[in-house]
């Protein structure tokens, strides 16, 4: 069939139902549409069997939807409507959800149902919830709904109780630092965390503030800020205090929006002296905190997870994840896994904090060097088994920091962007070593050339990922650990150690791992130094959602020449 997916971004819930429509053979365009005008363009110029638009902020325009089979995903239970749905269910303490999808109609989220599912809401983030129970249900729903379409059925009309709730204005998400307890916070706090963000006053500044994790450990006068850790501020609440790690400066009418930033660095100049905590080696039981690395250890099994917003990872967080790892490799274990945690794995360089440094350059520079030493750690580890274990997405040099290791597990949820392509960059983290090594010359190529998501099935079927562990987002850090367990008791362990010792030496001596390094980060810099380069503009946009400007002539030229190659010089020519 050919389905027509249409979107107001090109989203993780929109990659995920492209790949798995793929996957199953069906042929599958694209459209971001900003607005009515540009759905009905799109369908008029491809013509589909079907259109499905699972993230769709404009109203489809009623010439289109009563042309053609128009099905929207709503992320709500049957009954429910309007935009801010999931917003609710957070904010609200829904303990269960779902999703729905419709058939387009008059009136928005009102269509008859063509299919619905049902899923659980763990205590995290909206933009957590949504990128992995509510993605899986979604996909289910959206592949039971066109199943039925081929088959020729008619969708249900809606039935039962109807809620329609308006969308949720700023003014309803401020806190009450004063009366509001830590859990009236956190629900808060995580219902807008990734966007639009909780409006507040801090320090005599208007800010958006992004992300929430209780901390039990900690008292002080409700609203006043405690300690900070690892970029993150730790605010008293009446009965507690909360971890925020990120803050976006409010920006008044026509200004440019901000970067959302580490909580520290947003507060710099402004930020009181207050004490750095480490975060507890060993938390007392059922003692709630935050840190955005941990590590443990089971028997001969060790893990060493991270958690960074956005999967985002700046100089300072490659450095501290880099840190650990190296007390991790001084661990008598035999397995090491990197990763193990629900969401993203790793989205490369943390773009956000580039664009907001007062020399972008310069930053970009430090922050892929940064990226690179830790990916060099993880592939001149001799005396164990590394396995990289991806529980949501990844992308760019996130995905390359995975193919680092030995082995690369991913959850059956996730979708991997094995590309630099879109964001104008050559790409580094040896990928011109680890990549090919995987798949081979010509499917890396053409991965890297064609920038288009993968599917975790897909990625197992290329070679790029080992195992898909099908599971929960909730139960991968266990499963992980299981496999890891398993993995370290089997016979040949050592042998298989000392065979990739011997190996890794071997490719030393052939095309060394500096070499490839040294030719990444010529292309790379040569990029971040020219202000003409797509990458600064397509930065720009990403971070500050703005329309990217059109490119002229010349810099496409540029862009062409810096699109990656696996044949470089490295006498692979």
């Amino acid at each position: 069939m050919r389905i027509l997916l249409v979107a107001s971004s090109f989203n993780s819930l929109t990659q995920r139902v492209l790949v798995e429509l793929r996957d199953r053979g069906h042929t599958v365009p694209v459209e971001v549409t900003p607005d009515g005008a540009a759905v009905r363009e799109a369908v008029a110029r491809h013509a589909p069997d079907l259109v499905v638009a699972p993230m769709l902020k404009a109203a489809v325009p009623r010439d289109v939807w009563t042309a053609h089979r128009c099905l929207i995903v709503h992320p709500g239970p049957v009954g429910d409507r309007g935009p801010s749905s999931l917003d609710h269910a957070v904010l609200d303490g829904a303990e269960e959800w779902g999703v729905t999808v419709l058939q387009a109609d008059e009136e928005m989220d009102a269509g008859d149902v063509w299919a619905s599912e049902t899923f659980r809401v763990p205590e995290v983030g909206k933009s957590d919830l949504y990128r992995n129970e509510l993605s899986d249900a979604a996909v289910a729903a959206v592949l039971l709904a066109v199943e039925r379409v081929a088959a020729g059925a008619t969708p249900r009309a809606q039935t039962g109780e109807i809620r329609a709730r308006p969308a949720l204005r700023q003014e309803e998400r401020r806190i009450s630092w004063g009366e509001d307890t830590t859990e009236t916070v956190l629900r808060t706090l995580r219902a807008a965390d990734s966007q639009p963000g909780v409006p507040d006053r801090l320090l005599d500044a208007e800010w958006f503030l992004h992300g929430g994790h209780a901390e039990d450990g900690l008292r002080g006068r409700p609203g006043t800020l405690l300690a900070t850790r690892a970029g993150a501020v730790c605010r008293a609440t009446v009965d507690g205090a909360v971890w925020i790690p990120e803050l976006r400066a409010r920006t008044g009418p026509g200004g440019p929006r901000a970067c959302k930033l580490p909580a520290t660095l947003a507060l710099a100049g402004r930020l009181p002296e207050l004490p750095e905590l480490p975060a507890p080696v060993d938390p007392a039981p059922g003692r709630r905190t935050w840190s955005d690395i941990r590590y443990r250890e089971q028997g001969p099994v060790g893990v060493l997870s991270f958690a960074f917003p956005g999967g985002a990872m700046s100089t300072d967080q490659c450095r501290r994840l880099l840190d650990a790892y190296e007390t991790a490799r001084g661990r008598p274990t035999s397995v090491l896994v990197l990763g193990g945690q629900r969401d993203f794995f790793s989205n490369g360089i943390h773009l956000n904090v580039i664009e907001a440094a007062a020399d972008p350059a310069a930053e970009s520079w430090a922050n892929i060097n940064a990226m690179n030493d830790l990916v060099e750690a993880v592939l001149t580890t001799t005396d164990r088994l590394v396995v990289s274990a991806i529980g949501g997405n990844a992308a760019a040099g996130g995905v390359m920091l995975a193919l680092a290791a030995d082995e690369v597990w991913c959850r059956s949820g996730s979708v991997l962007n094995p590309h630099y392509r879109r964001m104008g960059l050559y790409g580094s983290e040896y990928w011109t070593r680890t990549l090919p090594g995987k798949v081979g010359e010509a499917l890396a190529a053409r991965l890297t050339e064609e920038a288009r998501p993968v599917s975790a099935a897909a990625s197992l079927d290329m070679g790029l990922v080992d195992r898909v562990v099908d599971c929960g987002p909730g139960e991968f850090a266990a499963e992980i650990t299981r496999l890891a367990l398993h993995l370290a008791s089997r016979g040949g362990l050592q042998p298989r150690i000392a065979a990739k010792k011997a190996e890794h030496e071997r490719r030393e001596s052939v095309a060394p791992l500096a070499a490839h390094r040294e030719q990444e980060l010529s292309r790379m810099r040569a990029i971040f130094e020219d202000p003409a380069a797509s990458y600064h503009a397509r930065r720009r946009a990403f971070v500050r959602k703005e329309a990217p400007e059109r490119r002229s002539r010349t810099a496409q030229v540029r862009e062409r020449a810096d699109r990656p190659t696996v044949k470089q010089d490295l006498g692979q020519k």
